[in-house]
């Protein structure tokens, strides 16, 4: 157990809550082919988490990153996205250079909360209210993906929009429990402000895994 614990601080395994071939469903990748990685572990807790079950990184198995990355390489895409739970927990720099030393393509989801590690082709950051983010995100982010819950989250957005680098995109994504009372909003705001684009979760309308 010790020693799990020891690889796991060092980044050469990963508690891995799930690891699956599908479709980018949302942000500035949507409809693209990607394996995703899924590791355990979140401690930001949003209200309307929709994995809520990979907060507990104790509940997964921690597998070694060979493991892993020899699991990603049986399919035909080679394009990675590591999510959560929140990735950044972790060391990624093994993984990720384990993965770019076989062809893939990286990119990471994360609230930003930790220091990044690992080289990534592309990182989406996507803040939240339930903890601030790590300073160094801003000038790293080449996404910026903000979900829509309330009202609210319109000047939230706006808060984090400004201290991003300006090649960095912008998007309002609905959260999925508020779809029908937020979307119009969004469209609203967006044609008003149209520095932002839309994202949807096209994998929950199109109902894939």
């Amino acid at each position: 157990m010790e020693n799990t614990k020891v690889e796991i601080d060092s980044g050469k395994m990963l508690p891995v809550m799930e690891a699956f071939y599908t479709i980018q469903g949302e942000g500035m990748h949507s409809g693209a082919a990607a394996y995703f990685i899924r590791l355990g572990g979140c401690d930001v807790g949003c209200v309307w988490c929709d994995v809520k079950d990979s907060w507990d990184a104790g509940k997964w198995p921690a597998l070694n990153i060979q493991e892993i990355v020899k699991a990603a390489m049986v399919y035909p895409g080679r394009l990675v996205v590591i999510t959560g739970g929140e990735p950044l927990m972790y060391n990624l720099a093994p993984l990720t250079a384990l993965l770019h030393e076989n062809g893939f393509k990286i990119h990471i989801e994360t609230s930003g909360v930790y220091p990044v590690t690992g080289q990534f082709d592309w990182i989406c950051f996507s803040p939240k209210k339930f903890k601030d983010p790590h300073p160094e995100i801003y000038k790293l982010a080449d996404e910026l993906k903000v979900v829509i819950y309330h009202k609210s989250d319109f000047e939230f957005a706006e808060k984090h929009a400004e201290k991003v680098i300006k090649s960095c995109k912008k998007l309002l994504q609905p959260e999925w429990s508020k779809r029908e009372t937020m979307t119009e909003q969004i469209i609203n705001y967006v044609k008003s402000f149209p520095n932002w684009k839309i994202s949807l979760q096209t994998h929950k309308f199109m109902d894939i895994p």
